[in-house]
């Protein structure tokens, strides 16, 4: 495809928000021997993309402006590199982008193969692109982190998701559902239904009393807490943790890094555990398959178009999306 231009969403530099993204024509990326070319069917945003270009994660992302943002992609593969072995012109797949070069908002991007899986026909593009942030969060938040054994061998165990509606948080409770556990969350009052719908056991309307403190209404003490909400002091969660609880925080404040570091230092065993998203690409095979035999969904919030990116953009940024924002053709 060498010479071709496609349409993009990009932005320049730190700030300006909606207004900040332009829509550009640039040349179809080129894909490298580790990489595969792909048309995009469909595209999601999380909270970190319009973080980035806040310039909340600088100097990590991006490595340059101009910069086009969004990772999470389905497509279909156009061109593969010389090297690649696993995928062909025709394939559906699923592929997670680097936060550092980003390739989202286009018509058109490139994706390592190591990160990229197939998307059966049971599984939609905006199911599958829904997927690898959030999912992965939700999946190494509760697996690796919090010691959750996602069937029913596990000891059983009291957990707590927040902002449970959200991206990360609707992947949670369902993920968390498939194991021998009981769930309590936290979510707006126009969400309660849809939480309990997900499989949560109890859900506090996080603007109530007994929800911004956090309390089980049947008096669980939480092993573990999937804390996809911010501002949350240490000092609401810790009476409500078990013996050995621990929080999982997956966007840590430099407050949550001190009391993690505190809690370290003095060998507490209610621990905070900020997370750092480490994508593998068989943790993504694994939502996809569930996703296909129907024991995962991805709720959509809001679907727009590329050329209305913006909408999504705002959406976004507003914070209160029900599941994922979906960006199409």
């Amino acid at each position: 495809m060498a010479g071709k231009v496609m349409h993009a969403v990009r932005f320049d530099g730190y700030g300006g928000g909606v207004a900040g993204l332009k829509h550009v024509e640039v040349p179809v990326p080129a894909p490298k021997k580790d990489e595969v070319l792909l048309k995009l069917d469909a595209r999601s945003l999380n909270p970190v993309d319009w973080k980035i270009q806040k310039g909340m994660l600088r100097p990590l992302f991006p490595g340059k402006f101009p910069y086009i943002p969004a990772t999470d992609i389905a497509g279909e593969v156009v061109e593969v590199g010389s090297c690649v072995k696993n995928f062909k012109a025709g394939d559906k797949v699923v592929a997670i982008l680097s936060h550092s070069t980003g390739g989202g908002l286009a018509e058109f991007a490139v994706a390592k193969e190591s990160l990229t899986v197939y998307r059966p026909a049971e599984v939609s593009a905006a199911e599958g692109a829904g997927l690898p942030v959030a999912g992965l969060t939700a999946l190494q938040a509760l697996t690796q982190s919090a010691g959750i054994k996602l069937d029913s061998t596990g000891k059983r165990a009291n957990i707590l998701i927040t902002a449970a509606s959200g991206g990360v948080g609707h992947y949670a409770v369902q993920l968390a559902k498939l194991g021998n556990t009981h769930i309590t969350a936290t979510c707006g009052a126009r969400n309660i239904e849809f939480v309990k719908s997900l499989g949560a056991d109890e859900v506090l309307d996080y603007k109530t009393p007994d929800g911004a403190a956090l309390k089980s209404p049947s008096g669980h003490k939480y092993d573990a807490v999937i804390h996809c909400a911010i501002g949350v002091p240490w000092s609401t969660f810790e009476p409500n943790l078990s013996e050995n609880g621990k929080v999982v925080d997956i966007t840590p404040a430099p407050s949550a890094l001190l009391t993690f570091a505190l809690k370290k230092l003095t060998f507490s065993k209610k621990q905070l555990l900020p997370l750092l998203l480490i994508p593998k690409r068989e943790n993504l095979e694994f939502l996809v398959r569930l996703v296909k035999e129907g024991k995962l969904k991805t709720v959509v919030d809001s679907k727009h178009p590329l050329n209305k990116a913006e909408d999504a953009w705002a959406k976004s940024i507003d914070g209160h999306a029900t599941g994922k924002i979906i960006v199409e053709p």
